[in-house]
């Protein structure tokens, strides 16, 4: 869930395949133009289709839909939802979706299961925990066994006080039930002075190397890499490869875009903004789509899809801190800014997945917003067509 999940509740309440280029030796400025790939993806828009809101589906509400991937093995869909058990039990949902040349033409839902801890229960709700609470944000179909492997963002205390919950990446089986958790890197773990930000943890997953390569992402830029993006400053955030057991395979610093526009100075929230989800390319295990989504008071979201790549950045695995550190950063090259796609609406999406192969040879991508179970906000499945 985006850390606008609070605010936005707060503000309803008040007002009721290519080859990349070589690299460049040169590092930019966190957030500055980065050195781009020559070529990259193009993308057209096929379609989109509403989910009503709050949407009942065997006594649970649909929404907070932050990650979405393929199960290859049913050729459904998987959504996991943000819900932190507020309303319902963390859960997931199966769908069927008819995506084609046509469009988005249906989306059914067909199941819904409750994400389970290791001994077998439901997550608990925060009001019954302390105030403890997981976070999920992300899901992926293992492409070798056909289990869920989930990322959650863990809960930084949003003021000094005892650690509350790690974020991790967890392993269910398609009944929900826990089967493992992926270890992850040490710089991935929350510390009074150091790690992830509050609500800018795991929050982006990818399968790559034909199931043998684990990619995530934080979302936003370590506490001892530097401040968040500004109007005029971008940053650096984290991404790593692993294997399936855990071992490090590379950590890299991706630069994210700096703030579009200021805040309304009359809202008390400040932006918003990082990667949510990022997606191997099945033929190149150093090469990613890459999603940005920032929100600002008073102007809205602004969402961008990137072609990014591992190959020719600097390995900051051993690299304690990013600040004025002088790193070669990963490549990018921007696929689509979601406003100029002709979309009814460019909300807080923050999941995507690979789709059907269309008969023109291009590959369908499937997006999803993230409602925030928000009335001023929608659930939105999208369809892009990728060359």
């Amino acid at each position: 869930m985006s850390s606008s999940l609070i605010r936005r509740a707060c503000v309803a309440a008040l007002l009721l395949t290519s080859t990349l280029a070589p690299v460049v030796a040169a590092a930019p400025q966190p957030g500055g133009p980065a050195p781009e790939s020559k070529r990259a993806v193009q993308a057209r828009l096929l379609g989109e289709k509403i989910v009503p809101h709050k949407l009942d589906f065997q006594g649970t509400t649909v929404g907070g839909l932050s990650g979405i991937d393929r199960d290859h093995c049913t050729g459904a869909y998987v959504f996991i939802s943000d819900d932190r058990s507020f309303l319902q039990p963390a859960r997931f949902y199966t769908a069927e979706l008819d995506v084609d040349a046509g469009g988005v033409h249906s989306v059914d839902f067909t199941a819904t299961r409750p994400l389970l801890q290791p001994d077998g229960t439901v997550y608990p709700s925060p009001a019954l925990n302390d105030g403890k609470a997981i976070d999920p944000e992300e899901i992926r179909v293992d492409p070798l066994t056909c289990r869920y492997w989930w990322g959650q963002e863990g809960d930084r205390p949003a003021v000094a006080g005892p650690l509350v919950i790690q974020p991790s990446i967890e392993i269910s089986a398609p009944d929900g039930s826990h089967r493992g958790s992926l270890r992850l890197p040490e710089n991935y773990t929350i510390t009074p002075d150091s790690g992830p930000r509050r609500n800018q943890a795991v929050e982006a997953l990818t399968f790559g190397a034909r199931g043998s390569v684990v990619t995530s992402a934080i979302e936003g830029p370590l506490v001892q890499d530097g401040p968040v993006p500004d109007t005029t400053h971008g940053a650096l955030v984290r991404v790593t490869r692993q294997t399936r057991a855990g071992r490090v395979l590379g950590q890299f610093a991706y630069p994210i875009e700096k703030i579009f526009a200021e805040s309304d100075p009359t809202s008390p929230w400040g932006p918003d903004t990082g990667v949510p989800s990022l997606l191997a390319f099945p033929d190149d295990p150093n090469r990613y789509l890459v999603l940005e989504r920032t929100w600002v008071a008073g102007s809205g979201y602004k969402v961008r899809l990137y072609d990014a790549t591992t190959r020719g950045a600097t390995d900051v695995r051993t690299v304690d801190s990013l600040a004025g550190r002088s790193v070669v950063p990963m490549r990018k090259r921007l696929v689509a800014d979601f406003h100029t796609l002709g979309l009814s609406t460019v909300d807080n999406t923050e999941g995507m997945t690979w789709g059907p192969v269309l008969p023109s040879g291009e590959r369908t991508l499937i997006l999803v917003s993230d409602d925030n179970f928000a009335s001023d906000a929608v659930t939105q499945i999208v369809a892009l067509a990728l060359r």
